[in-house]
């Protein structure tokens, strides 16, 4: 779907490719966006990452071989050169460089997009730290021209902590996951599993997820998970000082964990935060059922149904067990598979980059 005015330039910018989901969705944008005709130019801090083999051919790549701060630092430049009509923020944790952005370029700076990809009421933070990152909430209107909650508990979450006016969000799902380009992950045969997917790193705190088999009634059941980070060598040590060698497995990234998924007897998500998790949409959609804590507002409306899996209150240990129990239990029926949503937000974003642009060459006349 091209624009009136033909193809739309957007510029967006990553870290890196590695397997965090905000990436993946940015992955899954760029493809659409390529696909119908428009010029996307990706700044990257690093391009290696299992993701990199899946660019389009005609994205156009800019690669800083550096640190965050240097793609940062360099963002200013890269915008001039590539002049874009859009630039596009793919989650919370870019918004700083969105805000440098903003500051260095000043009324040239095109209209910025940002999606926002986790909680913004993060109640997980200590004290000051989460005064803290309120004010810089605050200031996100001054900076951002528009921003993209997941769903509408999201946007209004959103407009709740941003201040940003209700004209200025709106609610655009993630494209639907696909599966990857690597060899898939098979079910563990011969057991009963759970499944949990996501990076091992401290948000996830696959530590809950570990200390909940330990302690579930049947001891038997094995843990599946696929993702890779620096919690590793804690998450091992772990195991082994439970005894859980035998029972847990942490075979890295999995770039299609489908098959594995579909097998499971449950999802299992023991994040801290997090925003519209893919993997609760993907497990529904093979008609696996989800364990999962109650970490974003999204997770309500993902989970709707207690036909389709059980949340708990975050940190609470022994909901957690008596949950997986629920769903370990024999003959247990599994829920009728969920359609994911978001086959339209290629478009849908295509639609508010042309509205925006068309607001801004009105203002300038």
């Amino acid at each position: 779907m091209l624009s009136p005015y033909g193809p739309v330039r957007i510029f967006t910018f990553a870290k890196s490719l590695h397997n965090g989901g905000v990436e993946r969705a940015l992955l899954r944008l760029i493809h659409g966006w390529v696909d119908a005709g428009h010029r996307v130019t990706l700044a990257l801090g690093t391009s290696d990452g299992p993701h990199a083999g899946e660019l389009p051919a005609g994205v156009e790549l800019v690669q800083i071989d550096g640190a965050y701060f240097n793609l940062i630092a360099a963002l200013p430049g890269l915008v001039r050169r590539a002049d874009p009509a859009i630039v596009f923020c793919p989650g919370n944790h870019y918004s700083g460089a969105a805000a440098w952005l903003k500051a260095r370029l000043g009324r040239d700076c095109p209209p910025i997009v940002a999606k926002v990809s986790n909680r913004l009421d993060r109640d997980d933070q200590h004290f000051p730290v989460r005064q803290g990152y309120r004010v810089w909430l605050r200031a996100h209107p001054g900076f951002i021209d528009h921003m993209v909650a997941m769903t509408p508990a999201m946007a209004d979450e959103t407009v709740a902590m941003t201040g940003i006016g209700a004209d200025r969000v709106s609610v655009i799902a993630n494209p639907p996951g696909l599966s990857g380009s690597g060899a898939p992950t098979p079910p563990i045969n011969g057991s009963d599993y759970l499944i949990g997917i996501g990076r091992l790193a401290p948000q996830k705190r696959w530590d809950r997820a570990i200390a909940a088999l330990a302690d579930v009634a049947r001891a038997d059941t094995k843990l599946l998970i696929l993702g890779e980070g620096e919690e590793r060598p804690a998450l091992e040590r772990q195991v082994a000082a439970l005894g859980l060698d035998d029972r847990v497995r942490l075979p890295g990234y999995a770039s299609d964990p489908r098959p594995a998924l579909a097998s499971a007897r449950a999802l299992v998500l023991t994040s801290d935060f997090e925003g519209v998790p893919g993997v609760l949409q993907e497990s529904l959609a093979v008609g696996t059922p989800v364990v999962t804590t109650d970490s974003s507002v999204a997770i309500r409306e993902l989970v709707a149904d207690p036909r389709h899996g059980s949340i708990v209150p975050t940190g609470d240990d022994r909901a957690l067990v008596a949950a997986l129990d629920h769903w370990l239990t024999p003959g247990r029926p599994r829920p009728d598979p969920v359609p994911e949503r978001g086959h339209d937000s290629v478009e849908r974003y295509v639609r508010l980059f042309e509205e925006l642009i068309l607001e801004r060459r009105l203002m300038q006349g």
